[in-house]
């Protein structure tokens, strides 16, 4: 690479870890080629991204940023899972670790919190923020069907004591 490639690396990746909600960083040694266009695409599917870049040039885009702590993980062949989503990319990342042992997560960042590996996988094992969406519109409109119910409930009572009164006279 040419070094304005790598200063425009630099930058891409800096913007990368200012704007991202959380980063994972993993070990892809032994992942083919198929394999790692297999997790871009569930990423990018997600809304997330996955980088490979030279640990040297990840360094320097960390410095400055919220998730410069992450710097002791970028050793050896490291790939770069990001979302904005707090939950998607360690959901994929330990997903396709169980399925692919090659990818080995190191640990990440969400904001200013550092992750080691029982943190990403426990952030692997939240609800996404579409399902936690579709909890909450279910857990709001939950009560005000029972309202309606409880509001009807009275009327339909009243209405099958009329009735039952006109089929009492009528006989």
């Amino acid at each position: 690479m040419e070094r304005a490639q790598k200063e425009e690396l630099v930058s891409t990746l800096n913007d990368l870890f200012q704007s991202t909600g959380v980063v994972v960083v993993a070990h892809y040694t032994g992942l083919t080629v198929s394999q790692m266009t297999e997790l871009r695409e569930k990423v990018r599917a997600e809304g997330g991204q996955v980088k490979v870049a030279k640990n040297r040039l990840a360094k320097l885009a960390l410095k400055g940023t919220e998730v410069e702590g992450i710097t002791d993980l970028f050793q050896g062949p490291t790939v770069i899972v990001s979302s904005q989503d707090p939950v998607a990319a360690p959901k994929i990342a330990v997903q396709f670790a169980k399925a692919n042992e090659n990818l080995e997560i190191l640990g990440g960042a969400m904001g200013t919190t550092l992750l080691d590996v029982n943190g990403v996988k426990s952030l692997a094992a939240l609800p996404s923020l579409d399902e936690l969406r579709g909890k909450l519109v279910g857990l709001v409109q939950a009560p005000a069907g029972k309202i309606a119910r409880v509001v009807g409930a009275p009327a339909g009572g009243l209405a099958r004591v009329i009735g039952a009164y006109s089929t009492k006279d009528a006989a």
